[in-house]
């Protein structure tokens, strides 16, 4: 560890926190920040003005119009809006500026405190051609592939060489989040795809460089949430499976995961710490793999150097705060428990609500004109929105995670169903429940026998189990009830 580093942290407290981020992100990060009693900043663009997060905060600044690049990826704007606000530490949650090294040491260089891992570690790992390199040498295994693609010549003379089959995925070197990445069928399927991906590549994460690799056919995928101090404390908090995703982004999460067995569990947790504690990791952060369902084996896929949305489940499965952790760790205290003491005990399921046409998946902004928020026992939610809001067409759809506990994975399910079928109602904008709804019924997920394909190859399925309800049906059930009472009278159920 350098010095220079731990005495960016040593003994350093925090009096009030930027979140540089906006929607559920914000306010999940506001929260933790009003049990520690700190105060915090929340910036907004032009058609945030009116956001949950804008009212959540102690203070507010605006920070630009509605593109990104002019607001919430700004990062001089960013760091202004600390300094006229009296912040004295950034989180930047996760999305937009939460894995930019570049922004991390310009929080740095400005004095203030940085909520999250060094910035070299965020440069080490943000390179998927680094990262692998980096998970080879600490014995991690890797997907077969090759790296920094100029062209499709090199794909093929690399699949002829290794004797590597269709299909295989092209994916964005830099960046993440399912963006940048194809997967090809077929050889005439290559140069379009190339050239999809680099595209996106570019557009997305300002880096068309795009590598090339194997694609495990039933794979699963599992993560590991790593926490860790200066004083080269690292512990892992056991695993999550993200299987369930539409267009490479996940939309259901769930820990611990369905698919590993008790031994499979300690190798690929302890696998991710090995790999945390070679690159010299601190704050949170996760280690994701492929887990290949018939062979058994797990593959290394990158490291996400930020808070991930699906956190929450980990919370609910350990009882800890990893919110608090991370500012924990940056005022440079200790981690105060070792691994030995974290014992999950219960299960818990998260699904992620989008303002998406959950037929096509296509955007679907607007305003809430009615927000019913699921309650009751086991339930958490982590809302973004409230009645009237509006969804902005400029940012991403995801405006609520509902999360659910059980003592085992059907009391989570049953949890959910509840929340999801009886307790939520969205008008407004059309949302993913009841795509969600549709797969946690399914006796596929119920039996936890899916792969990362499973709404590829169910959707027509899973759409036929949608249900439609709209405020219709509230207006016929209160008919039926007025007509009951003039007709017959008083009724028992009064």
């Amino acid at each position: 560890m350098k010095k220079k580093e731990t005495a960016l942290v040593a003994e350093r407290k925090i009096q009030k926190i930027l979140v540089a981020n906006r929607g559920v992100t914000a306010v999940r990060v506001m929260h933790t920040c009003r049990d520690r009693k700190i105060p915090t900043t929340a910036v907004y663009s032009t058609p945030d003005r009116l956001a949950h997060h804008v009212f959540m905060a102690d203070s507010a600044v605006h920070i630009g119009e509605a593109p990104p690049a002019e607001s919430y990826l700004n990062m001089e704007k960013m760091i202004n809006a600390a300094i006229r606000s009296k912040s004295d530490a950034i989180h930047p949650g996760w999305g937009f500026l939460a894995e930019n090294s570049e922004f991390a040491r310009m929080v740095i260089d400005a004095g203030l405190t940085w909520i999250g891992p060094r910035p070299d570690v965020i440069d080490a790992v943000g390179d998927k051609i680094h990262a692998k390199g980096l998970a080879q040498k600490a014995n991690v295994p890797t997907i077969p592939g090759i790296s920094d693609v100029a062209n499709i010549d090199q794909i093929k003379q690399w699949m002829k060489d290794e004797n590597i089959d269709f299909p295989i995925m092209i994916k964005a070197v830099s960046g993440g989040s399912g963006k940048g990445m194809v997967k090809v069928e077929s050889k005439k399927e290559l140069a379009q795809a190339f050239a999809k991906a680099r595209s996106e590549a570019l557009k997305s994460f300002g880096d068309e460089r795009v590598l090339a690799e194997k694609y495990i056919e039933r794979g699963r995928h599992i993560e590991v949430q790593v926490v860790a101090d200066f004083y080269g404390n690292l512990v892992h908090l056991y695993e999550r499976e993200c299987t369930i995703q539409r267009r490479n982004q996940k939309i259901i999460e769930e820990a611990p995961s369905p698919t590993l067995t008790h031994d499979l569990r300690n190798e690929i947790c302890f696998t991710a710490k090995r790999l945390m504690r070679e690159i010299g990791y601190t704050s949170a952060g996760t280690v994701e793999f492929l887990f290949d369902s018939p062979t058994k084996k797990f593959y290394f896929l990158e490291v996400n150097t930020r808070l991930q949305v699906e956190h929450g489940i980990t919370e609910l499965t350990t009882g800890l705060d990893i919110v608090g952790i991370m500012i924990d760790t940056a005022m440079g205290k200790k981690l105060p428990f070792k691994q030995s003491d974290i014992h999950p005990n219960r299960w818990a399921l998260e699904v992620r609500l989008n303002a998406e046409d959950p037929k096509n998946f296509s955007p679907s902004f607007g305003t809430i004109t009615r927000l019913q928020v699921p309650q009751g026992p086991a339930v958490r939610v982590a809302s973004g929105v409230y009645e009237g809001a509006d969804i902005p067409p400029y940012y991403d759809s995801l405006f609520m995670l509902l999360m659910t506990a059980g003592a085992d994975r059907a009391d989570a399910i049953r949890v959910m169903d509840r929340a999801l079928s009886r307790n939520l109602r969205v008008e407004g904008v059309k949302t993913l429940a009841p795509l969600l709804l549709s797969i946690i019924r399914h006796p596929s997920f119920i039996a936890g026998e899916f792969s990362t394909r499973f709404i590829e190859e169910q959707l027509g399925e899973l759409i036929s189990m949608f249900k439609e309800k709209n405020s219709e049906d509230e207006v016929l059930k209160i008919a039926k009830y007025v007509a009951e009472i003039s007709a017959l009278g008083p009724q028992k159920w009064m």
